[in-house]
């Protein structure tokens, strides 16, 4: 067996000075290793670069101590990296690491990518522009292994139209800009995420689909705490999204939904098992609704959706072994950046939601253990009779109805479920810290499953 190949970005006139751009240096590296089938091996520096392109056959070691650190300068990053699929979110489309059409990439660490998040947007830029740290789009075989990937001006890892993807042992943290995602999955098959510690100011982890498929997902063993959600399926969902097993995990101080299901745009989500997840201080701690949206400036995908979606189809969602406990931290109003309420006390509760026409089918939560914050102020709550219903907007496209931020109030302190067909509630422990005037559990147009025998 040949040993393996490795090329050193100094051989190539890298500084690893920090300060220097060594950005061809470490492309140049990256070309061989591709040609050579070898790896390319940053150690004991801090490597300065603009966008980076992986190939095919390539591996991008990141030694311990060693940093790959995005330039502060905008004008580093071209504009052919794909883009981001939200339209009006044009800021992101830049990227620092990117793949297109390949094949077996590997980044290891244990060294860090940082995204130099505080230097975006630059002064001076139009676009205001905040380049991702990683994205893939139609690559197959990635491995993410032990990296720490830190301060990314957007979204920390976009995998797109891909397959066949590991990302094990990381430690994702963002803390400086809006879109601080961790790890958003569109349209990928066959992912494996084990291990993880993520950090961030938005959605630790997604799963979405902008036509392609998101189906065979794996979730086990991370930790999650967000400004926004812990683990979110949907916004995006114009495909199918199904088979997601999410297992083993921890949450702690997540200021929205700790798991968030959103069936928005026609497509259909089903068979998702949600077990043994322990949440600490999470506002809302399931949350799923079915609904449907269109706005041409927040929707966009691959596949072009130029009008309202139908409702589709949100069902087989298992929620086994959770509990969710708060304490006196969620007394308070959480904010995000000063200014932008995520959650308080009257927000709380798991949520699910739909249209009477179109239900949530087939939904089991068993052993809930739940210690609620309650103490809402009596006074800032409105009459039950005030809760808007789940509109079908192609009916009704501008009549205020409940969606996926709003209401921001809760009609119970615990669980409320509105329309689920085959809603089947087992084990649940549900307590108050504090006195509050709601009900703790509230089922309206659910019905349960038609047996308890199993059924062939």
């Amino acid at each position: 067996m040949n040993p393996p190949l490795f090329f050193d970005p100094r051989d190539y006139g890298a500084a690893a000075d920090g300060r220097t751009k060594d950005t061809a240096a470490v492309q140049a590296a990256l070309d061989a290793a591709a040609a050579a089938g070898g790896t390319v091996r940053l150690a004991g520096g801090r490597f300065c670069c603009g966008t980076l392109y992986l190939q095919s056959g390539a591996a991008l070691e990141i030694a311990a101590g060693a940093v790959l650190l995005a330039s502060p300068d905008i004008a580093d990053y071209p504009a052919n990296t794909h883009h981001n699929r939200y339209r009006n979110e044009p800021e992101l489309d830049r990227c620092f690491l990117y793949a297109q059409d390949a094949a077996r990439i590997t980044l290891r660490g244990p060294g860090a990518i940082d995204g130099s998040a505080a230097a975006f947007p630059n002064a001076g830029d139009p676009g205001r522009s905040r380049p991702m740290l990683l994205r893939f789009l139609r690559c197959e075989d990635i491995r993410l292994e032990g990296l720490g990937l830190y301060n990314a001006a957007a979204w920390t890892v976009a995998c797109l139209d891909s397959r066949r993807i590991w990302a094990t042992g990381l430690d994702i943290e963002n803390h400086d800009n809006y879109n601080g995602d961790g790890l958003d999955f569109d349209g990928c098959e066959q992912v494996f995420v084990q291990g993880c510690r993520i950090i961030g100011t938005d959605d630790n982890l997604c799963l979405q689909s902008s036509g392609r498929p998101m189906r065979d997902v794996h979730i086990t063993g991370c930790h999650f705490s967000s400004v926004c959600a812990g683990i979110r399926i949907g916004l995006k969902s114009i495909g199918e999204i199904r088979s997601v097993v999410i297992s083993d995990c921890t949450m702690r101080e997540v200021w929205r939904e700790g798991i968030k299901i959103e069936c928005t745009e026609g497509g259909a989500i089903s068979d998702i098992l949600v077990r043994n997840v322990t949440m600490h201080n999470v506002r809302r701690p399931i949350f799923a609704i079915l609904n449907n949206r269109y706005r041409p400036d927040d929707l966009g995908s691959s596949v072009e959706l130029n009008h309202m979606p139908p409702i589709g189809r949100l069902e087989r969602l298992q929620f086994k072994g959770i509990t969710a406990v708060d304490d006196e931290t969620m007394t308070a109003v959480h904010r995000r950046f000063g200014n932008d309420v995520m959650g308080e006390p009257r927000f709380g509760g798991c949520r699910l939601d739909a249209h009477p026409d179109h239900p949530i089918r087939d939904v089991l939560i068993e052993d809930l253990w739940y210690t609620a914050v309650g103490g809402a102020d009596p006074a800032s709550l409105p009459p039950d009779s005030a809760y808007p219903p789940v509109p079908d907007r192609l009916r009704e496209p501008d009549v205020p109805g409940s969606e996926n931020y709003w209401p921001d109030w809760s009609r119970t302190t615990h669980l409320d479920a509105r329309n689920v067909r085959g809603l089947t509630l087992r084990g649940l422990r549900l307590r108050l810290l504090h006195p509050d005037p709601r009900q703790a559990l509230r089922t309206e147009g659910c019905t349960p499953p038609e047996t308890t025998d199993p059924v062939f």
